[in-house]
């Protein structure tokens, strides 16, 4: 297996409080050059569109949206087609009465590849993001060049108990103003809330020989101050998938795209740039 594994950030650096256990504003979107809703798969898919040349399909974790993304945008832009999509029930996206799953997700996915034309993309996921990553290269291979899978966990189990952290019940709260702001079901959170806790208490499910049978470059990412994933459970997706790169990012935690978004970016071009 590959490994990387990230130096340690200069100390002496004076800080109120460590940022992994800080959750910075989410950022704005830079303008698009083009944006709006997909309908696919009985939905309607909001994405929007930056820069060009090789796709780079970027994809948010679970209550959030692709604003979170605003801090890599420009300057991967800058040398890819950079493409974000708030996932089903997320965001400005619809959903229909089929619950949440990640592989219907997945599907969305390929059903907005297909609608803007895109035979394959690089996957950049973050938690709920990188599974579907992970999902795509075990079902769909030949839409999939390479996935940078930040903060995955294969199963319930890889999971801390989320009442426990102070930071992720910020990160809900935060979630919950952006979505009624943000969905076309303003008044719907606690519902969509209570059905992704459903998804996440059953699922994902990704086996040991499912993940064997992964053929495109994959980089395992995880912050080292990690709150949600169980440690050795991301190192068992590293294991693994065969050829992985295991990356964990120092002084950050689950919103590591917030809390150092350099340091983030430069690591997504590394592996962007990978041979």
């Amino acid at each position: 297996m590959y490994s990387l594994i990230a130096g340690v950030a200069s100390l002496g650096t004076a800080m109120a409080e460590p940022r992994w256990e800080m959750l910075p504003e989410t950022p704005e979107l830079p303008a698009a050059g083009r944006e709006g809703e997909a309908p696919v798969n009985g939905i309607k898919i909001w994405h929007a569109v930056y820069g060009s040349g090789e796709p780079v399909l970027m994809l948010h974790g679970g209550l959030g949206n692709s604003n979170y993304w605003g801090n890599q945008i420009s300057t991967l832009a800058g040398s890819y087609q950079v493409i974000v999509m708030d996932s089903r029930g997320h965001g400005r996206s619809t959903r229909d009465d089929r619950p949440y799953s990640y592989d219907l997700m997945a599907t969305d996915v390929v059903a907005l590849m297909d609608f803007l034309k895109l035979p394959k993309a690089v996957i950049v996921g973050w938690s709920d993001g990188a599974i579907i990553g992970l999902k795509l290269a075990i079902d769909h291979p030949e839409r999939v060049s390479r996935v940078f899978a930040f903060a995955a966990n294969s199963k319930p189990s890889g999971l801390h108990n989320l009442n426990d952290s102070v930071l992720f019940k910020t990160y809900v709260d935060r979630t919950r103003e952006e979505y009624e702001k943000l969905s076309p079901t303003p008044r719907g959170y606690d519902d969509f809330h209570e059905e992704m806790k459903q998804m996440w208490n059953a699922q994902p499910d990704l086996a040991e020989e499912a993940l064997g049978n992964i053929h495109v470059p994959v980089w395992v990412v995880d912050g080292d101050h990690e709150e949600v994933v169980r440690r050795e459970d991301t190192l068992f997706l590293s294991d693994s998938i065969p050829g992985s790169g295991l990356l964990i990012q120092p002084e950050v935690s689950h919103f590591s795209l917030l809390q150092d978004p350099e340091q983030f970016t430069d690591h997504i071009l590394h592996f962007l740039g990978r041979e």
